[in-house]
Protein backbone atom coordinates (compact mmCIF):
# COMPACT_ATOMS: atom_id res chain seq x y z
CA UNK A 1 0.00 0.00 0.00
CA UNK A 2 3.00 2.47 1.02
CA UNK A 3 4.48 1.78 -2.39
CA UNK A 4 0.97 2.18 -4.15
CA UNK A 5 0.98 5.88 -2.67
CA UNK A 6 4.57 6.81 -3.50
CA UNK A 7 4.17 5.62 -7.06
CA UNK A 8 0.11 7.76 -7.30
CA UNK A 9 2.04 11.11 -5.51
CA UNK A 10 5.06 10.34 -8.12
CA UNK A 11 2.50 10.30 -11.02
CA UNK A 12 0.12 13.15 -9.82
CA UNK A 13 1.66 15.93 -7.67
CA UNK A 14 4.07 16.86 -11.05
CA UNK A 15 1.22 16.93 -13.48
CA UNK A 16 -0.84 19.06 -10.61
CA UNK A 17 2.25 21.64 -10.16
CA UNK A 18 2.17 21.93 -14.00
CA UNK A 19 -1.84 22.54 -14.17
CA UNK A 20 -1.41 25.23 -11.41
CA UNK A 21 1.29 27.02 -12.99
CA UNK A 22 -0.31 26.54 -16.22
CA UNK A 23 -3.08 28.49 -14.57
CA UNK A 24 -1.02 30.82 -13.08
CA UNK A 25 0.87 32.10 -16.07
CA UNK A 26 -2.44 31.75 -19.27
CA UNK A 27 -2.20 34.90 -19.63
CA UNK A 28 1.60 34.85 -21.37
CA UNK A 29 1.67 34.32 -25.30
CA UNK A 30 5.27 33.43 -24.86
CA UNK A 31 4.65 30.46 -22.45
CA UNK A 32 5.11 27.31 -23.91
CA UNK A 33 2.46 24.41 -22.41
CA UNK A 34 3.99 21.65 -24.26
CA UNK A 35 7.53 22.40 -22.98
CA UNK A 36 6.21 22.44 -19.39
CA UNK A 37 4.19 18.88 -19.81
CA UNK A 38 7.43 18.15 -21.34
CA UNK A 39 9.75 18.98 -18.33
CA UNK A 40 7.04 17.32 -16.15
CA UNK A 41 7.30 14.23 -17.60
CA UNK A 42 10.76 13.59 -17.60
CA UNK A 43 11.14 14.72 -13.88
CA UNK A 44 8.50 12.04 -13.40
CA UNK A 45 10.51 9.47 -14.65
CA UNK A 46 13.56 10.45 -13.28
CA UNK A 47 11.71 10.31 -9.86
CA UNK A 48 10.80 6.85 -10.53
CA UNK A 49 14.60 5.96 -10.92
CA UNK A 50 15.49 7.93 -8.12
CA UNK A 51 13.58 6.67 -5.91
CA UNK A 52 12.99 2.85 -7.13
CA UNK A 53 13.53 1.36 -3.36
CA UNK A 54 10.33 3.69 -2.17
CA UNK A 55 8.27 3.09 -5.40
CA UNK A 56 8.84 -0.91 -6.63
CA UNK A 57 7.60 0.19 -9.81
CA UNK A 58 8.32 -1.68 -13.36
CA UNK A 59 5.12 -0.87 -15.04
CA UNK A 60 3.87 2.41 -13.56
CA UNK A 61 7.18 4.44 -14.80
CA UNK A 62 5.82 3.75 -18.70
CA UNK A 63 2.27 5.94 -17.88
CA UNK A 64 4.52 9.61 -18.34
CA UNK A 65 6.02 7.77 -21.51
CA UNK A 66 2.25 6.83 -22.42
CA UNK A 67 1.14 10.44 -22.16
CA UNK A 68 3.83 11.83 -24.20
CA UNK A 69 2.54 9.22 -26.72
CA UNK A 70 -1.40 10.85 -26.36
CA UNK A 71 0.13 14.22 -26.55
CA UNK A 72 1.87 13.09 -29.82
CA UNK A 73 5.61 14.85 -28.16
CA UNK A 74 8.07 13.11 -30.21
CA UNK A 75 11.30 14.41 -28.82
CA UNK A 76 10.05 13.79 -25.32
CA UNK A 77 9.00 10.38 -25.96
CA UNK A 78 12.47 9.50 -27.77
CA UNK A 79 14.23 10.89 -24.15
CA UNK A 80 11.60 9.14 -22.06
CA UNK A 81 12.19 5.92 -23.49
CA UNK A 82 15.91 5.93 -23.29
CA UNK A 83 15.71 6.94 -19.60
CA UNK A 84 13.31 3.94 -19.09
CA UNK A 85 15.29 1.58 -21.09
CA UNK A 86 18.40 2.56 -19.01
CA UNK A 87 16.41 2.01 -15.79
CA UNK A 88 15.19 -1.32 -16.99
CA UNK A 89 18.69 -2.85 -18.05
CA UNK A 90 21.15 -1.31 -15.47
CA UNK A 91 18.69 -1.37 -12.29
CA UNK A 92 16.46 -4.86 -12.94
CA UNK A 93 19.23 -6.05 -15.01
CA UNK A 94 16.83 -6.59 -18.14
CA UNK A 95 17.62 -8.14 -21.55
CA UNK A 96 19.03 -4.56 -24.10
CA UNK A 97 17.51 -6.86 -26.71
CA UNK A 98 14.39 -7.75 -24.77
CA UNK A 99 14.07 -3.93 -24.11
CA UNK A 100 14.46 -2.31 -27.73
CA UNK A 101 12.08 -4.85 -28.73
CA UNK A 102 8.98 -3.65 -26.69
CA UNK A 103 9.40 -0.23 -27.04
CA UNK A 104 9.87 -0.65 -30.76
CA UNK A 105 6.73 -2.07 -30.50
CA UNK A 106 5.60 1.65 -28.45
CA UNK A 107 7.15 3.94 -30.98
CA UNK A 108 5.25 1.97 -34.08
CA UNK A 109 2.29 2.24 -32.03
CA UNK A 110 2.92 5.78 -31.88
CA UNK A 111 3.62 6.40 -35.42
CA UNK A 112 0.04 4.41 -36.47
CA UNK A 113 -1.45 7.05 -33.74
CA UNK A 114 0.12 10.44 -35.05
CA UNK A 115 -1.33 9.45 -38.79
CA UNK A 116 -4.87 9.76 -36.81
CA UNK A 117 -5.32 5.45 -37.69
CA UNK A 118 -5.72 4.96 -33.77
CA UNK A 119 -8.25 6.93 -31.61
CA UNK A 120 -7.30 7.25 -28.14
CA UNK A 121 -8.68 4.77 -26.65
CA UNK A 122 -7.16 2.27 -29.01
CA UNK A 123 -3.67 3.75 -28.13
CA UNK A 124 -4.38 2.96 -24.56
CA UNK A 125 -5.91 -0.79 -24.84
CA UNK A 126 -2.99 -1.51 -27.12
CA UNK A 127 0.18 -0.28 -25.33
CA UNK A 128 -1.61 -2.04 -22.19
CA UNK A 129 -1.80 -5.06 -24.16
CA UNK A 130 1.73 -4.78 -25.32
CA UNK A 131 2.93 -4.04 -21.73
CA UNK A 132 0.42 -7.06 -20.40
CA UNK A 133 2.51 -9.60 -22.47
CA UNK A 134 5.93 -8.18 -21.99
CA UNK A 135 4.68 -8.47 -18.23
CA UNK A 136 3.93 -11.72 -18.42
CA UNK A 137 7.18 -12.02 -19.48
CA UNK A 138 8.99 -10.05 -16.86
CA UNK A 139 7.36 -11.99 -14.33
CA UNK A 140 7.93 -15.44 -15.28
CA UNK A 141 11.71 -14.24 -15.87
CA UNK A 142 11.98 -12.81 -12.18
CA UNK A 143 10.28 -15.57 -10.81
CA UNK A 144 11.98 -18.30 -12.80
CA UNK A 145 8.66 -20.34 -12.51
CA UNK A 146 9.14 -20.82 -8.80
CA UNK A 147 5.52 -19.67 -8.12
CA UNK A 148 2.52 -21.50 -9.16
CA UNK A 149 0.84 -20.22 -12.26
CA UNK A 150 -2.12 -18.96 -10.36
CA UNK A 151 -0.22 -16.64 -8.11
CA UNK A 152 1.49 -15.43 -11.57
CA UNK A 153 -1.39 -15.14 -12.95
CA UNK A 154 -3.45 -13.13 -10.38
CA UNK A 155 0.00 -10.77 -10.11
CA UNK A 156 -0.36 -10.12 -13.44
CA UNK A 157 -3.74 -9.19 -13.69
CA UNK A 158 -3.58 -6.93 -10.36
CA UNK A 159 -0.57 -4.91 -11.51
CA UNK A 160 -2.11 -4.43 -15.42
CA UNK A 161 -5.48 -3.55 -14.01
CA UNK A 162 -3.41 -0.58 -11.33
CA UNK A 163 -1.82 0.34 -14.84
CA UNK A 164 -4.70 0.74 -16.75
CA UNK A 165 -6.60 2.80 -14.52
CA UNK A 166 -3.81 4.58 -13.58
CA UNK A 167 -3.16 5.57 -17.21
CA UNK A 168 -6.96 6.79 -17.80
CA UNK A 169 -6.99 8.55 -14.51
CA UNK A 170 -3.54 10.60 -15.15
CA UNK A 171 -4.20 11.03 -18.47
CA UNK A 172 -7.96 12.05 -17.92
CA UNK A 173 -6.83 14.18 -14.96
CA UNK A 174 -4.71 16.15 -17.81
CA UNK A 175 -6.97 16.39 -20.00
CA UNK A 176 -9.73 17.59 -17.59
CA UNK A 177 -7.18 20.23 -16.59
CA UNK A 178 -6.33 21.65 -19.73
CA UNK A 179 -9.56 21.73 -21.04
CA UNK A 180 -10.75 24.40 -17.67
CA UNK A 181 -7.79 26.00 -18.53
CA UNK A 182 -8.70 26.81 -22.10
CA UNK A 183 -12.35 27.09 -21.09
CA UNK A 184 -11.38 30.39 -18.61
CA UNK A 185 -8.57 31.42 -21.46
CA UNK A 186 -11.54 31.19 -24.60
CA UNK A 187 -14.30 33.29 -21.45
CA UNK A 188 -11.37 35.94 -21.01
CA UNK A 189 -10.71 36.40 -24.70
CA UNK A 190 -14.41 36.75 -24.70
CA UNK A 191 -15.30 39.47 -22.11
CA UNK A 192 -12.26 41.36 -23.72
CA UNK A 193 -13.57 41.24 -27.29
CA UNK A 194 -17.35 42.56 -25.63
CA UNK A 195 -14.73 45.29 -23.61
CA UNK A 196 -13.49 46.30 -26.85
CA UNK A 197 -16.82 46.02 -28.67
CA UNK A 198 -18.36 48.60 -26.02
CA UNK A 199 -15.55 50.95 -26.20
CA UNK A 200 -15.81 51.12 -29.76
CA UNK A 201 -19.10 51.70 -29.80
CA UNK A 202 -18.28 54.56 -26.70
CA UNK A 203 -15.93 56.04 -29.20
CA UNK A 204 -18.35 56.37 -32.22
CA UNK A 205 -20.83 57.74 -30.02
CA UNK A 206 -18.05 60.60 -28.28
CA UNK A 207 -16.57 61.07 -32.47
CA UNK A 208 -20.35 61.24 -33.42
CA UNK A 209 -20.68 64.60 -31.04
CA UNK A 210 -18.17 66.95 -32.42
CA UNK A 211 -18.72 66.13 -35.77
CA UNK A 212 -21.90 66.94 -35.66
CA UNK A 213 -20.93 70.26 -34.37
CA UNK A 214 -18.60 71.20 -36.81
CA UNK A 215 -21.69 69.95 -39.33
CA UNK A 216 -23.33 72.46 -37.79
CA UNK A 217 -21.44 75.18 -38.08
CA UNK A 218 -20.49 74.68 -41.50
CA UNK A 219 -24.18 74.63 -42.49
CA UNK A 220 -24.61 78.08 -40.45
CA UNK A 221 -21.32 79.43 -41.91
CA UNK A 222 -21.67 82.13 -44.80
CA UNK A 223 -18.87 83.01 -46.87
CA UNK A 224 -19.94 86.54 -47.54
CA UNK A 225 -20.09 87.17 -43.46
CA UNK A 226 -16.99 87.63 -41.84
CA UNK A 227 -17.94 87.75 -38.63
CA UNK A 228 -19.40 84.51 -38.78
CA UNK A 229 -16.21 83.29 -40.98
CA UNK A 230 -13.92 84.21 -37.91
CA UNK A 231 -16.09 83.03 -34.83
CA UNK A 232 -17.32 79.48 -36.34
CA UNK A 233 -13.75 78.75 -37.86
CA UNK A 234 -11.66 78.74 -34.35
CA UNK A 235 -14.83 76.30 -32.81
CA UNK A 236 -14.63 74.31 -35.78
CA UNK A 237 -11.11 73.61 -35.39
CA UNK A 238 -11.35 73.35 -31.52
CA UNK A 239 -14.12 70.11 -32.36
CA UNK A 240 -11.59 68.93 -34.74
CA UNK A 241 -8.55 69.00 -32.43
CA UNK A 242 -10.86 66.90 -30.02
CA UNK A 243 -11.28 64.36 -32.20
CA UNK A 244 -7.96 63.78 -32.78
CA UNK A 245 -6.98 63.73 -29.25
CA UNK A 246 -9.68 61.28 -28.47
CA UNK A 247 -8.33 59.02 -31.04
CA UNK A 248 -4.63 59.09 -30.40
CA UNK A 249 -5.86 58.92 -26.47
CA UNK A 250 -7.88 55.68 -27.44
CA UNK A 251 -4.66 54.12 -30.06
CA UNK A 252 -2.83 54.59 -27.03
CA UNK A 253 -5.12 53.19 -24.80
CA UNK A 254 -5.61 49.71 -27.11
CA UNK A 255 -1.51 49.21 -27.73
CA UNK A 256 -0.71 49.19 -24.05
CA UNK A 257 2.44 47.02 -22.99
CA UNK A 258 4.64 47.52 -20.62
CA UNK A 259 8.69 46.45 -20.78
CA UNK A 260 9.71 46.43 -16.58
CA UNK A 261 13.42 46.92 -15.75
CA UNK A 262 14.91 48.60 -12.91
CA UNK A 263 14.43 51.52 -12.44
CA UNK A 264 15.07 54.38 -9.31
CA UNK A 265 11.95 55.83 -8.94
CA UNK A 266 12.85 58.55 -6.49
CA UNK A 267 14.85 59.62 -9.53
CA UNK A 268 12.02 59.11 -12.16
CA UNK A 269 9.80 61.31 -10.12
CA UNK A 270 12.34 64.33 -9.24
CA UNK A 271 12.69 64.43 -13.32
CA UNK A 272 8.93 64.44 -13.81
CA UNK A 273 8.97 67.61 -11.12
CA UNK A 274 11.69 69.13 -12.85
CA UNK A 275 9.99 69.34 -16.29
CA UNK A 276 6.89 70.34 -14.43
CA UNK A 277 8.38 72.57 -12.40
CA UNK A 278 8.87 76.24 -14.13
CA UNK A 279 4.60 75.13 -15.34
CA UNK A 280 3.23 75.05 -12.04
CA UNK A 281 4.85 78.39 -10.72
CA UNK A 282 4.21 80.38 -13.78
CA UNK A 283 0.47 79.21 -13.13
CA UNK A 284 0.93 80.26 -9.30
CA UNK A 285 0.80 76.70 -7.96
CA UNK A 286 3.03 75.76 -4.90
CA UNK A 287 3.97 72.72 -5.30
CA UNK A 288 5.15 70.40 -1.70
CA UNK A 289 7.77 67.72 -2.21
CA UNK A 290 8.08 65.27 0.43
CA UNK A 291 10.54 62.94 -1.78
CA UNK A 292 13.81 60.94 0.34
CA UNK A 293 16.94 61.77 -1.12
CA UNK A 294 18.07 58.04 -1.42
CA UNK A 295 17.78 55.25 -4.05
CA UNK A 296 15.03 52.78 -4.45
CA UNK A 297 14.83 50.18 -7.40
CA UNK A 298 11.93 48.89 -8.84
CA UNK A 299 10.98 46.86 -11.70
CA UNK A 300 8.41 49.11 -13.58
CA UNK A 301 8.50 50.45 -17.09
CA UNK A 302 10.13 53.94 -16.86
CA UNK A 303 8.12 55.73 -19.67
CA UNK A 304 4.54 54.65 -19.09
CA UNK A 305 5.11 55.46 -14.82
CA UNK A 306 6.21 58.81 -16.02
CA UNK A 307 3.24 58.68 -18.32
CA UNK A 308 1.09 58.12 -15.17
CA UNK A 309 2.65 60.76 -12.70
CA UNK A 310 2.68 63.70 -15.48
CA UNK A 311 -1.16 62.38 -15.75
CA UNK A 312 -1.81 63.04 -12.85
CA UNK A 313 -0.19 66.02 -12.32
CA UNK A 314 -1.81 67.74 -14.99
CA UNK A 315 -5.42 66.47 -13.46
CA UNK A 316 -4.39 68.24 -10.45
CA UNK A 317 -3.21 71.46 -12.37
CA UNK A 318 -6.71 71.08 -14.07
CA UNK A 319 -8.54 70.94 -10.91
CA UNK A 320 -7.20 73.75 -9.35
CA UNK A 321 -9.89 76.18 -7.47
CA UNK A 322 -8.97 79.70 -8.62
CA UNK A 323 -11.44 81.05 -6.26
CA UNK A 324 -9.57 79.32 -3.01
CA UNK A 325 -6.54 82.04 -2.90
CA UNK A 326 -3.51 79.67 -2.59
CA UNK A 327 -2.98 76.83 -5.48
CA UNK A 328 -1.56 73.92 -3.87
CA UNK A 329 -0.09 70.50 -5.08
CA UNK A 330 1.82 67.94 -2.60
CA UNK A 331 3.53 65.05 -3.79
CA UNK A 332 4.80 62.38 -1.42
CA UNK A 333 5.84 58.91 -1.06
CA UNK A 334 5.70 56.04 1.35
CA UNK A 335 7.65 53.20 1.76
CA UNK A 336 5.73 50.48 3.18
CA UNK A 337 6.70 46.61 4.21
CA UNK A 338 5.52 44.94 0.54
CA UNK A 339 4.68 48.32 -1.11
CA UNK A 340 5.97 52.16 -2.63
CA UNK A 341 3.48 54.47 -2.65
CA UNK A 342 2.85 57.72 -4.52
CA UNK A 343 0.81 60.40 -3.14
CA UNK A 344 -0.40 63.46 -5.00
CA UNK A 345 -2.78 65.27 -3.70
CA UNK A 346 -4.46 68.60 -4.94
CA UNK A 347 -6.93 71.38 -3.01
CA UNK A 348 -9.17 71.90 -5.93
CA UNK A 349 -12.66 71.62 -7.01
CA UNK A 350 -13.06 67.66 -5.71
CA UNK A 351 -15.60 64.98 -7.09
CA UNK A 352 -18.93 64.59 -5.85
CA UNK A 353 -19.43 60.48 -5.13
CA UNK A 354 -20.71 59.78 -8.64
CA UNK A 355 -18.04 61.52 -10.68
CA UNK A 356 -15.30 59.53 -8.06
CA UNK A 357 -17.26 56.11 -8.43
CA UNK A 358 -16.71 56.83 -12.39
CA UNK A 359 -13.09 57.71 -12.06
CA UNK A 360 -11.36 55.17 -14.19
CA UNK A 361 -13.67 54.52 -17.02
CA UNK A 362 -13.55 54.23 -20.32
CA UNK A 363 -14.31 57.46 -21.81
CA UNK A 364 -15.72 59.12 -18.49
CA UNK A 365 -14.85 62.61 -17.99
CA UNK A 366 -16.56 66.12 -16.51
CA UNK A 367 -14.24 68.55 -18.52
CA UNK A 368 -15.16 69.88 -21.69
CA UNK A 369 -11.88 68.67 -24.06
CA UNK A 370 -11.33 65.80 -22.42
CA UNK A 371 -11.47 61.95 -23.76
CA UNK A 372 -11.85 60.29 -20.46
CA UNK A 373 -9.04 57.75 -21.54
CA UNK A 374 -6.21 59.22 -19.64
CA UNK A 375 -7.35 58.27 -16.35
CA UNK A 376 -8.69 54.76 -18.04
CA UNK A 377 -5.07 54.19 -19.40
CA UNK A 378 -3.44 55.34 -15.82
CA UNK A 379 -5.07 52.42 -14.14
CA UNK A 380 -4.14 49.82 -16.93
CA UNK A 381 -0.39 50.72 -16.79
CA UNK A 382 -0.83 50.36 -12.84
CA UNK A 383 -2.76 47.27 -13.02
CA UNK A 384 -0.01 45.50 -15.43
CA UNK A 385 2.56 46.92 -12.80
CA UNK A 386 1.01 44.56 -10.36
CA UNK A 387 -0.27 47.61 -8.91
CA UNK A 388 -3.47 49.67 -7.57
CA UNK A 389 -4.59 53.34 -8.41
CA UNK A 390 -7.33 55.16 -5.87
CA UNK A 391 -8.94 58.19 -5.85
CA UNK A 392 -10.41 60.33 -2.74
CA UNK A 393 -12.17 63.28 -3.12
CA UNK A 394 -14.48 65.97 -1.69
CA UNK A 395 -16.19 68.37 -3.63
CA UNK A 396 -14.99 72.09 -2.77
CA UNK A 397 -12.16 70.24 -0.56
CA UNK A 398 -9.52 68.80 -3.08
CA UNK A 399 -8.58 65.21 -4.35
CA UNK A 400 -6.15 62.79 -3.35
CA UNK A 401 -4.89 59.86 -5.40
CA UNK A 402 -2.58 56.84 -4.22
CA UNK A 403 -0.50 54.70 -6.21
CA UNK A 404 0.65 51.54 -4.37
CA UNK A 405 3.34 49.37 -6.59
CA UNK A 406 4.63 46.37 -5.03
CA UNK A 407 8.58 45.93 -4.31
Amino acid sequence: MVYLIFNISFLFLPISIYLLNLCYINNYKTYNSKLGLSLILIFEVILFIIFKDYTKSLILINIPLLIAYLKKMELTSFILTILIGFYYCFSFNYNPFFIFFEYTLYYCLFLIFIKRILKVNALIDIFIFIKSITLTMEVIYFNNNTLPFINNFLDILVKMLIFYGSSYLVFMFLLRGEEIMNLNTAIRELEKEKVLRTSLFKLTHEIKNPIAVCKGYLDMLDLNDKKKILKYIPIIKGEIERTLTMMDDYLEYTKLSIEKDEVDIYMLLEEVINSLELFFRENKIKLEINIPDDELYLMVDYNRIKQVIVNLLKNAHEAIDLNKGEMVIKIETKLLKNNFQIIIEDNGIGMDNETLNNVGNLFFTTKRNGTGLGTSLSKEIIELHGGKIKYYSTLGVGTKVIITLPL
